[in-house]
């Protein structure tokens, strides 16, 4: 699972040392909106700049199917997750800021929140897919178990059309095509990671969407319009420990 592939394609410098993380994402839904860059900015660290494409900042709520295994496990884990990201740069570094993720993994949860300080949540989570060739339907329930706050998901999706790679410039690039995150600790030390794949391959998607909360713990108001959508049937990845600095 999850070899190592080559940077070439995305003109971008190996990181230093070995992977820390190898991981396996199925039957995954890219659902993004547009929204005003003062209902993120409140919720990112100060130094690190609001990325936007063409002066718009957006929202996402991608869920997913995992295979995750680190290095120092012996066997992988496989469950569902949903997380709910934004996008960010510091210093010419753009990356991914994850607002929640929610897992059906109490060992993951755990693992991530003290390794990659990310707000990791554990979720009573089903998915099922039905998959027929270049066709798939895909049924999620989540629902937060926290006594912090209730973020609950329920939908269906699938792909539309033809397969496809992103090309560089366009909305769906910028969107996606994204080899970094970053994480702040509670003591304000800043964590900046890499990610390596190879390109994603996107499908037009739609979405029957049953219950959407998982913005309001984050006191963002859902847009209204539809979300912009595209489906990915698996990607293999690995991942880099995390640099600490100060902020």
């Amino acid at each position: 699972m999850a070899a190592l592939v080559t940077l070439a394609a995305h003109n971008r410098q190996r990181p230093k040392g070995r992977w820390s993380v190898a991981m396996r994402w199925r039957n995954l839904l890219f659902a993004h909106w547009p929204v005003e860059i003062a209902e993120v900015r409140r919720l990112i660290p100060e130094k690190l700049e609001i990325d936007t494409f063409e002066g718009q900042a957006w929202i996402g709520i991608v869920p997913f199917y995992l295979t995750i295994r680190y290095r120092w496990m012996p066997l992988a884990l496989s469950f569902p997750e949903v997380n709910v990201r934004t996008y960010v740069k510091r210093d010419g570094k753009d990356g991914v800021w994850f607002l929640s993720l929610d897992a059906h993994s109490r060992l993951a949860v755990s693992a991530a929140r003290r390794q990659y300080a990310l707000p990791y949540y554990l979720a009573r989570m089903r998915m099922r897919s039905n998959v027929s060739g270049d066709d798939a339907r895909i049924s999620l329930s989540s629902r937060r178990r926290s006594d912090e706050a209730t973020a609950e998901l329920k939908m269906e999706y699938g792909p539309i059309d033809k397969a496809f790679i992103p090309q560089p410039g366009t909305l769906e690039h910028w969107l996606t095509e994204r080899y970094s995150l970053f994480a702040v600790r509670p003591d304000g030390r800043l964590a900046y990671g890499e990610i390596d794949h190879r390109p994603w391959k996107l499908q037009r998607a739609e979405a029957d969407v049953m219950v959407n909360t998982m913005l309001e713990p984050l006191g963002i108001i859902a847009p209204m319009q539809p979300p912009l959508l595209h489906f990915s049937r698996s990607i293999d990845a690995v991942a880099w420990k995390l640099c600490w600095q100060e902020m």
